[in-house]
């Protein structure tokens, strides 16, 4: 016989089937994490075609760098008020493929140049800061680009690539 006093009070049905519930949720968390977390890319995924961030302030006027961007070299030069001057002053009937300086670097940031560098010739690696034109020099064909990444001379048909890049503030940029 149950009284009204002994039915408020936790008995040990009560504890077992609450002891039970927490386990069970506690079993299933368990095995579904896994399973979860084999659905996210792996690190060589993120790595191939996540967007990169690259701060500017230690690349001095005139250098250079090179990053990597899904495996391909990324070139950000820091141009010179000189380098800037003469890539802009090429007149577009005298390139094998016309482009504005000003079409292949940002409004406000006309000082930093980014290309991917591989000509565009046979996929060679160019030099920076070589050749006639203080751009890039393909030592394997002779293709040579100028400061602003267009070609100029040589067997390459088109200009240096421009990746997607943003800047995320005056001292940084995002590639990809």
């Amino acid at each position: 016989m149950t009284t009204a006093s002994s039915a408020d009070q936790p008995t040990r049905r009560d504890f077992l089937l609450v002891a039970t519930g927490v386990a069970a949720a506690v079993g299933a968390a368990v095995t579904a994490w896994p399973l979860v977390a084999q659905m996210n890319p792996d690190a060589a995924t993120i790595a191939a075609g996540a967007p990169i961030e690259v701060d500017l302030t230690p690349i001095a006027e005139g250098q250079d760098i090179k990053v990597f961007w899904r495996g391909k070299p990324i070139y950000i030069s820091h141009r010179t008020k000189k380098q800037i001057a003469e890539a802009q002053k090429v007149p577009l009937s005298s390139l094998p493929d016309p482009e504005l300086d000003s079409a292949r670097v940002k409004a406000g940031h006309d000082q930093w140049l980014v290309v991917i560098g591989i000509c565009t010739h046979l996929g060679c690696i160019p030099i920076a800061h070589e050749g006639n034109y203080d751009g890039f020099f393909c030592p394997c064909h002779g293709s040579q680009y100028d400061s602003s990444g267009r070609i100029r001379q040589g067997p390459a048909p088109a200009n240096l690539p421009v990746p997607p890049y943003i800047f995320v503030s005056d001292t940084k940029i995002q590639i990809g």
